[in-house]
């Protein structure tokens, strides 16, 4: 049996199509396909798929508007039609219906909506990042000054965007495929937010024409918030593989949470049953918030607290909430704790040579968390 057994995980490949032009101008790394790390949803709990060999489920995306394309191939399959897993059919209930099988046909449409396709909704945010090099090895991409960086754009979208029901149906497929227990959410909750994270490509030749590339995004839903607010729900959040672990996420949720702060109506921003290496993300970003110094110094006019004990408070209340096993947030705060640290007692570090000033510098900060929870510990 098992010889007739394929890995769905495996055998599932997805790949983000770009037009001949674009995918010039992109690095081997941002242009591999990539396998779900779930598919439970979709192929059952054992995630195999039985009657093939040499089975191979090709799902490809039109980088901007999502637009499909599925093939399927295998070596062998058995004749018995009685026990072969129905693979497209089942598929096929999970993505919306008139998707390419013509893969000539699907490469011409995506040469067409890489210059048709734009963002839907409003744009909320933006940033820019160095381009990869397209001459580097895959695994070996690194910034070129002589690229054209793209840009990365956040819109927030609901039901009532034009084409954005549309888009959805499609998108949503990778919350089955990255999030466990992710779902698809009811089209007749109406009250569904969407911010959706975009890059931006200008092309070499024509620079001031842009191209857009789908990267990931995060559903939101309002809560009422007792007496007239709203509580905003973190719902559903995904960067796809070829864009996580270059900071996209982070980029992703400090829109959100930007877009919440401009909204008086609402209260606070929460989580629905968050991953841990999600939660990571919010408390590094968030952390990261706390330790901005403009936000600290207008609490501390408004409080009328002196600096030094103001700072020293703040770094309480972070230890307080401090995950030791977090090792981001665990940098973060000791770089901060220490950076004060130096500065108060520059004139005597500044005396000391490089490695016994780095030596003082942890046992100071070392004596001073000490202390901060032994202060803890007798008011909380």
């Amino acid at each position: 049996m098992g010889d007739w057994t394929s890995d769905a995980n495996e055998a599932l490949k997805l790949t983000l199509v770009r037009s001949t032009e674009d995918t010039e101008s992109f690095a081997e790394d941002e242009l591999y396909g990539f396998h779900p790390t779930f598919t439970y949803p979709i192929y059952g709990e054992d995630e195999k798929l039985y009657g093939y060999q040499g089975l191979e489920i090709d799902l490809r995306f039109a980088s901007g508007s999502l637009i499909q394309y599925l093939n399927i191939k295998y070596t062998n399959k058995l004749d018995s039609t009685s026990t072969v897993d129905d693979v497209e059919g089942i598929l096929s209930r999970f993505i919306p219906p008139g998707y390419f099988k013509d893969e000539q046909k699907f490469l011409a449409f995506v040469e067409e909506d890489a210059t048709t396709f734009h963002p839907l909704g409003q744009l909320i945010h933006s940033y820019t990042r160095p381009a990869l090099s397209a001459s580097t090895e895959k695994g070996k991409a690194t910034s070129s000054s002589q690229s054209l960086d793209p840009g990365r754009e956040d819109s927030v979208a609901t039901w009532n965007t034009s084409g954005f029901k549309e888009l959805h149906r499609r998108m949503q497929i990778f919350i089955l495929l990255y999030i466990e227990a992710g779902s698809y959410i009811n089209e007749d909750e109406n009250s569904w937010e969407f911010v959706v994270l975009y890059e931006k490509r200008k092309r070499r030749e024509a620079p001031y024409a842009a191209t857009y590339h789908f990267v990931g995004y995060s559903s939101l839903y309002p809560f009422y918030f007792f007496p007239e607010k709203t509580r905003m729900r973190l719902s559903q959040f995904v960067i796809l593989p070829p864009y996580q672990h270059r900071g996209h996420g982070s980029e992703l949720y400090k829109a959100i949470y930007q877009y919440t702060l401009s909204r008086p109506n609402i209260a606070e921003l929460t989580l629905e049953d968050p991953a841990e290496a999600f939660e990571d993300l919010r408390d590094r970003n968030d952390l990261r918030m706390l330790f901005n110094k403009a936000w600290l110094e207008k609490w501390r006019n408004d409080l009328k607290i002196a600096g030094r004990q103001f700072h020293r408070l703040v770094e309480m209340l972070l230890l307080l909430r401090l995950d030791s096993s977090d090792a981001a947030a665990e940098r973060a705060y000791r770089i901060q704790v220490k950076e004060r640290l130096y500065r108060f007692n520059f004139e005597i570090l500044a005396q000391l040579e490089k490695e016994e000033r780095l030596e003082k510098l942890e046992e100071t900060y070392q004596s001073v968390r000490q202390d901060y929870s032994r202060i803890l510990a007798m008011v909380s």
